[in-house]
């Protein structure tokens, strides 16, 4: 019995041995899938910054106005810088909000908010230069801000917010190479927007018979605008490279040019009519 004890024991061992090597096994492998795992997510969190958040292009609104009373000086500079402020903390959002909400995010969120607020700031403009000389008429026409959309998301550092579209385009081409990405196309398709000149400012005085008829169409304009960026967001992906300028752009040329021959007509029953303002209606497409 003396004897057999040894041999049960070295056995037993071995079976220990045994088991505890199968453990330590299974503890390499575990380790190896969570090391896989904390890549994935690594990889996951770095395509997230790679995405580009854009930036608003609002109209200048300088360009525009009168000769500017010495007593609204102070009060105009100070709302013109207030408007620079506006698109600085416009651009700084659409930056700390990248990838958050859906596609509408950034328009609903922070474009259309924009607009209201450049709306308030450009009638306080107006007013003060209304109190010691003629009110500038059309301003509000101004407000609305399109979104330049971001590049797709690709190789290389996240573009600055400050960068154009071109140069963010150009410093996302050095991993053409990678074609593993080749297959994310999902953030290629990028909306964009349409870029239509403002027709306001070309207006000459309107009677005041045409006035209420003016501001109508003026607003017309504006909606029409609106509705092409949406038909832009809601179609992205479809059809061929053409579509969205023969489907959209194109479409929404022709109704401006009969907004705009509205307008002309308007103002042309009681004084003269405004001519050459259909080179205002063909709109381009902010890729």
């Amino acid at each position: 019995m003396s004897r057999a004890l040894p041999k049960y024991n070295k056995r037993r061992v071995a079976i220990i041995g045994g088991v505890a090597a199968v453990a330590l096994s299974g503890a390499v492998i575990a380790g190896s899938a969570l090391a896989g795992e904390t890549s994935k997510s690594g990889n996951s969190q770095a395509a997230r910054t790679k995405a580009s958040p854009g930036t608003v292009s609002c109209p200048a609104v300088a360009p525009s106005l009168p000769a500017i009373p010495a007593s609204a000086k102070a009060e105009v500079d100070r709302n013109l810088a207030l408007l620079d402020t506006q698109i600085a903390e416009a651009n700084k959002r659409l930056v700390d909000t990248v990838g958050q909400g859906g596609p509408n995010f950034a328009q609903n969120a922070i474009v259309g908010p924009l607009k209201d607020k450049r709306v308030a700031t450009i009638n306080r403009i107006a007013t003060a230069i209304g109190r010691t000389a003629a009110k500038p008429q059309g301003l509000d026409s101004l407000a609305a801000c399109t979104l330049n959309a971001g590049a797709a998301a690709g190789g290389g550092a996240a573009a600055s917010p400050s960068a154009s579209p071109t140069q963010q385009a150009g410093g996302n081409t050095g991993n053409a190479g990678n074609t593993g990405n080749t297959g994310n196309t999902g953030n290629t398709n990028a909306a964009g927007t349409v870029n239509c000149p403002a027709v306001a400012p070309s207006l000459p005085a309107i009677p005041a018979s045409a006035k209420a008829e003016v501001d109508r169409n003026l607003a017309l304009l504006d909606t029409q605008i609106a509705e092409a960026n949406k038909r832009l967001v809601d179609t992205v992906g479809q059809g061929g490279p053409n579509f969205a300028q023969n489907a959209i752009v194109g479409p929404l040329k022709d109704k401006r040019v009969a907004t705009i021959n509205r307008i002309a007509t308007a103002i042309g029953r009681t004084a003269a009519k405004p001519q050459g303002l259909d080179s205002l209606a063909a709109c381009t497409l902010n890729k």
